[in-house]
């Protein structure tokens, strides 16, 4: 197998690998292409584009977008529902700097 980061192989492993279409992603998270337009517009996920403009999507994205649904089927407000997917992103990132801190203090 190659090393090239760009091989089909290694993009099945790359969570922010934009292997989904906006149908194919609709799909999984059972919402419709209108409810994925409205996160872009949200400015939650910005879907990377094909060559020939259509939205493709990555694991990450549909993990937040799931996250979306699910916070609005519960009667969560699409803009507080963002900003709750945003701030617990950035929780779950501090959480993951702090744990590589802590490690590398106990090693050191």
């Amino acid at each position: 197998m190659s090393d090239d980061p760009e091989t089909p192989a290694t993009n099945l492993d790359d969570e922010d690998f934009p292997a989904y279409t906006m149908g194919r992603a609709a799909e999984l998270l059972g919402a419709t292409p209108g409810f994925l337009r409205s996160l872009d517009e949200a400015k939650l996920i910005t879907p990377q584009r094909s060559e020939g403009g259509h939205r493709r999507y990555s694991r990450y994205q549909l993990r937040l977008a799931g996250r979306a649904r699910e916070l609005v089927d519960n009667g969560t407000s699409l803009e507080a529902a963002c900003r709750i997917i945003i701030l617990e992103d950035q929780l779950a990132e501090a959480l993951r700097i702090n744990a590589e801190l802590s490690a590398a203090d106990e090693e050191g």
